[in-house]
């Protein structure tokens, strides 16, 4: 059945129950092992592993770079409104707070009830929202706002704890129960004037980036609704490119922000390991990181300037440098001058021609001003997928596993295959995979110490379809699953900050070209999506559907 396109319906409920059988799972566990790349790890050669990890910290190839700020100011957004917007309307008194807060929660009911489902709120701050628009309305009556989110609306991720709201996990089975505090990230945002609407769907655990959960009315892709949103930070990446907010924060262990925001055409960044607190986000493990999706590169800045700080209650927040407020946002003034950039030919070699195509037409716009594309090289980077699989799913397996022996039965059929072929893989393997990411890390180091920033396609191809059919039941489809992961797991292993930009499109899909820096330099991968956006190339483009928040 492995070798069908995809797994639906009642074939993927029967292979989830031969799944759950000794017989079962060592059987799949041979036919995906080999599928998605776990085989070929053992045939490389002992000269690319690294030393054991000690720590889960990224390493910098070079000492920060010092690129001349060319003053260039903030680039002209897409055809959606930014905080910046929010902020100029507020002081000019051209909308209030309140009023954009009401408007937004009323959008979101209108998205719910289409059909199929553009559903991005799953649970509703109504009453904690309009107190704190009105608290927000109140500052810039008097002058006096908190900043350049104060009345912002913002979205947030079912994994990450919002007060008053549930934390489910994209389950059927946790807790439901109102959460007592906020998480770290959400607390800071709260506290810089944001104003959290509610909570989005993710998939289950987060461990599917094709944004189907049979236990949520997830949204579908908002420029082609036969098409997936991608995942696992779906409702956060549909919340954005509808227009409903300008911000939502996503979390992102495999590509879960990057790969939403490249299915619907809107910014996204996962910052370097350490640089957001994760207190009071459900996940732990080594690869899981918090950040932002967005409509302009600009408000990834401002969110990250108010977001990544260190946290006594996160200790891996320790190790990161000062963020100076308004540094990210002043560093977009850089351009890409004398900015280098390092291409592997290989891996560019998966993407499909259309999303290769257009995302090297972009890195062609940055070397006319005056960026230097230089071609690097990485033996690993091409088995970084296969180490990320190990990695997510053995840690997730781990974590959930009083959740397994309780509500397997819960679980979707897909998770239930996952978990019952992560049974089999070894220790052995495990510990021999985190000596190849270590190895992954020092190649990184390598390539960077060489060049400013990594480009990557996001995706290999756009956002898949699907029938209403599978997007219900949902579906096993290792090809799909790798078409949306390839390029995304080399950020999650070495900790890196990457960053995925909207370039252009193939057909009504958006594709989305990735920007990898190097350690704590969230500033340059920031400095040359802001040039994209700035010559044009780079933009949110309004999809079929979207929400108008200004109009009553």
């Amino acid at each position: 059945m492995l070798t069908a396109p995809r797994i639906s319906g009642t074939w993927l409920r029967s292979l989830a129950r031969f799944a759950r059988t000794r017989a079962g799972s060592s059987a799949l566990e041979i036919a995906l092992r080999a599928e998605l790349g776990i085989s070929a790890l053992s045939d490389l050669s002992s000269s690319l592993y690294g030393a054991f990890p000690l720590d889960n910290r990224a390493r910098s190839g070079r000492p920060p770079r010092r690129l001349e700020n060319l003053g260039l100011g903030l680039p002209k957004s897409g055809w959606s409104k930014t905080s910046a917007d929010f902020v100029a309307a507020y002081e000019s008194r051209r909308a209030t707070p309140e009023r954009i807060a009401g408007r937004v929660l009323e959008r979101a009911a209108e998205l719910a009830r289409m059909r199929p489902s553009m559903r991005v709120l799953l649970d509703v701050a109504e009453e904690d929202a309009k107190n704190d628009a009105e608290s927000s309305g109140d500052r810039y009556r008097v002058g006096a706002p908190k900043g350049p989110l104060d009345g912002v609306c913002v979205v947030v991720k079912e994994q990450t704890r919002v007060r008053g709201m549930p934390a489910r996990g994209g389950t059927a089975y946790m807790d439901g129960a109102p959460q007592k505090e906020d998480a770290t990230v959400v607390r800071r945002l709260r506290e810089a004037g944001a104003i959290i609407v509610g909570t989005t769907p993710m998939t289950e655990l987060g461990m599917t980036p094709l944004g189907f959960n049979p236990h949520r009315r997830m949204p579908r892709n908002p420029h082609d609704p036969g098409h997936v949103a991608g995942g696992s930070s779906t409702g956060t990446g549909v919340a954005v490119a509808t227009g409903l907010v300008p911000i939502g924060l996503g979390a992102d262990g495999g590509g879960s922000i990057r790969i939403p925001a490249a299915c619907n055409g809107v910014f996204g960044i996962k910052p370097t390991w350490g640089r957001v607190s994760r207190a009071g986000d459900l996940f732990a493990g080594t690869v899981a990181h918090l950040g932002p999706l967005a409509s302009s590169t600009a408000d990834l800045a401002r969110v990250l300037e108010v977001i990544g700080a260190p946290d006594a209650r996160d200790p891996e927040t320790a190790a990161a440098p000062p963020l100076p407020q308004g540094s990210l946002v002043a560093a977009l003034g850089r351009g890409v001058r004398g900015l280098t950039i390092g291409v592997e030919e290989g891996e560019w070699g998966d993407a499909s021609p259309e999303v290769a195509a257009a995302c090297r037409e972009a890195l062609r716009a940055l070397e006319k001003e005056g960026a230097r594309i230089k071609t690097v090289s990485s033996p690993l980077m091409r088995h970084a997928p296969a180490v990320g699989y190990l990695a997510i799913s053995i840690e997730t397996r781990a974590e959930a596993r009083r959740d397994w022996l309780e509500h397997g039965d819960e679980m979707s059929p897909d998770l239930q295959i996952t978990m019952a072929v992560v049974e089999e893989l070894g220790g052995v393997e495990m510990a021999e995979a985190m000596r190849l990411r270590s190895g992954l890390r020092n190649e990184a180091a390598r390539m960077l110490g060489e060049v400013d920033v990594l480009a990557l396609p996001t995706l290999v191809r756009t956002a898949p379809a699907v029938t209403d059919a599978q997007f219900e039941s949902g579906f096993l489809d290792p090809q799909a699953l790798g078409g949306l992961c390839r390029f995304n797991f080399f950020g999650n292993l070495t900790g890196l900050p990457a960053l995925s930009a909207p370039v252009g499109k193939h057909g009504a899909l958006p594709i989305g070209l990735q920007l990898v820096g190097d350690a704590w330099d969230e500033a340059t991968i920031l400095a040359a999506s802001a040039h994209l956006e700035r010559l044009g190339v780079a933009k949110c483009e309004r999809p079929k559907i979207s929400v108008d928040v200004w109009e009553a």
